[in-house]
Parts: structure tokens; sequence; C-alpha cells
């Protein structure tokens, strides 16, 4: 399974970032990694960040409407973000869900929209620090998995991320065997539903992912990339993360 490293910029870029882009485009380039690189830049900077990396990187959304077009002020919809030059798409993400009180089935037909306009959907699951503490944390991702993955999921259309809600961006992060365990009970999860084919769908880890802990988190079994927050920003902070992707047997 080749892995994913993604970038999520959240709110943050504007036009003198794209240097960035064109930084991390040019070193994807020249060094090949094993991996496929993506950059999710503010939704203003998709159109010229798409350009800038020429297909040398995927260029992705952070978020998108259900409809393809209506009176939905300030939202965007999945072929809007297709036409501006965009692969792929994160739903779901728990600032989302937090935030804006997104639900379940909410986040699911964004992910429809997604593989509506040819876009790779990039479902966000995570438990809190109290659900983990609970012993709820199996459960809860169970649920959002089960609410937000629309039936037809494969490898083509659908990759999960799995952030501890408390990981992310606070410099905490749950130990390589808590790791490993939420990535394998995802795994069986979407066996259960989807079969022997949904093997390949690549579940990324997120959650406070730096240069320091990128290498030990991705070779743990059945993680197949990772969502990374503030070291994206930089381009050199991303370039030792997506380098220390393991080769592949």
């Amino acid at each position: 399974m080749r892995q994913l490293i993604a970038g999520n910029w959240k709110m943050n870029g504007i036009s003198a970032a794209l240097a960035d882009i064109e930084t991390i485009s040019e070193i994807a380039a020249t060094s090949a990694p094993d991996a496929d690189i993506l950059i999710c830049p503010p939704a203003t900077l998709i159109w010229r960040a798409a350009q800038t990396a020429a297909g040398r990187i995927g260029i992705g959304g952070q978020d998108c409407h259900p409809e393809i077009s209506g009176a939905f002020t300030g939202d965007i919809s999945a072929e809007m973000l297709r036409d501006a030059g965009a692969t792929a798409v994160i739903v779901g993400h728990s600032e989302r869900r937090q935030l804006h009180g997104e639900s379940n089935s909410f986040v699911s037909a964004k992910a429809s929209a997604a593989w509506r306009a040819g876009l790779l959907a990039i479902i966000c699951v995570g438990e809190t620090e109290a659900e983990r503490a609970s012993g709820d944390h199996l459960g809860v991702c169970k649920d959002q998995l089960s609410g937000s993955v629309p039936d037809g999921a494969d490898s083509t259309n659908t990759v999960v991320a799995y952030e501890p809600v408390w990981a992310i961006g606070t410099g905490k992060t749950p130990t390589m065997d808590d790791i490993g365990s939420m990535h394998a009970h995802i795994r069986r999860c979407l066996t259960a539903r989807f079969g022997s084919e949904s093997n390949a769908i690549r579940i990324l880890y997120g959650g406070s992912v730096k240069p320091t802990n990128a290498r030990e988190i991705l070779a743990v079994p059945e993680v197949g990339g990772a969502l990374v927050g503030g070291a994206s920003l930089k381009a050199e902070e991303f370039h030792r993360i997506f380098s220390a992707v393991p080769p592949r047997g």
C-alpha cells in the first residue's frame, strides 16, 4: 500500500505561502518519496496552489457542502473544488464536528458529494480525551465510521483519517501501541462492512505528527500515512515527515 502524507493547513496561508507549495512540489519531484503527497490549503489558494504544484503533488480542499449549488452563503461545493484543481477533500474533521455541530450523516453526505465530483474523500474520525478516559474510544470511532462512511467506499474514493481529538495541536500523541490498536480496530470495522476489498483503504494517523515522531508512527501496522497539521505549513518540516515513510517491501 502506497502511503498518503496529507497536509491540512486549516485557516492559515495567504499568497506568500504559495512559495512553500512550490518548494514542497520541487522536493517531491526530485526526491521521489514512496508516498503520495497532498496539501489542503485554504479555499482561496486552491486554484493557484494547483497551478503551482503542476501535478507534482496533489492539492485538496478542507471541506465541502453536500449540494452541487444553491443558497448556502459561504459554503463551497465539491464540484467547485474540483473545478479549482483539487483532487481530494477532507470531511468530518473534529473541528468541523465540534465547532459546527456536524453529524455523522452530514459528514456522510459530504463524502458522497466528494465522490460525485470525482474527489477522494478523506473521512476523519476520532475520540475526545473524555471518551478515551472512559474507555468509549473504540465504540465512538466505530459509530463514526458506521455513520460517516457511505456505502460503496473503496480505496479509489476513500481514505479514513484517525485523529484523536485530544492530540490535535496539543503536542500530545498516543503511544504506538494505542495507535496500532485503534488502526487495527478501524480496519476490522471496514472489513466487517465492506469485505476484503476494503483492505486497500488507507487509514491515516493525525494528531501532533512532526518530524521527530513521524518515522515511528508511519511504521506502525495499518498506518497508511499521516494527516499533518502545523508541521505541514513549513516546507522543510513537511519534507522531513514525508521522507520518513518506510520503503515498501
